[in-house]
């Protein structure tokens, strides 16, 4: 399960509203440990990334190694890790697709934002298999700070 606070959601809404038309994307930092209902993983912020996709970004992202790396870094100042990653798709659903698949990373968890003509219209989060060829959904749920 995902479980996203308040101010983490927040900064997601508003980099996918700035950032529409095109892909957002950015880097979920949190806990991970054992909740009533199994892996709990809890968002306690969440980084805006520059999308460094250098084509079309109307359908695909990418995230410079350089905020991957400052992620790392500002999670460990703040006792956390990083758990996941985030992107939207606009003028769309929120799924996984296969680009999103091929391109994602074991054990980490893939919040995909829907943003129609601005504003979002759904959230699913996701986790790829260890060798990447299937993926299940994640529950998620949003918590108050």
């Amino acid at each position: 399960m995902l479980k996203l606070l308040a101010e983490p959601w927040d900064v997601i809404v508003n980099h996918a509203r700035a950032c529409y038309p095109r892909e957002c994307c950015g880097i979920l930092l949190g806990t991970v440990g054992q909740g009533d209902e199994g892996d709990e993983r809890r968002v306690t912020a969440a980084l805006a990334c520059a999308n460094a996709y250098e084509g079309n970004q109307a359908d695909r992202f990418e995230l410079d190694p350089k905020d991957q790396f400052e992620a790392q870094r500002a999670a460990r100042q703040l006792g956390l890790e990083v758990i996941g990653f985030f992107h939207s798709h606009p003028d769309c659903d929120a799924y996984f697709s296969a680009t999103d698949l091929a391109n994602s990373w074991p054990w980490y968890s893939n919040l995909v934002v829907s943003v129609r003509g601005g504003e979002i219209s759904q959230a699913r989060a996701f986790r790829a298999n260890d060798n990447q060829t299937a993926f299940t959904e994640e529950e998620l749920r949003w918590l108050q700070s």
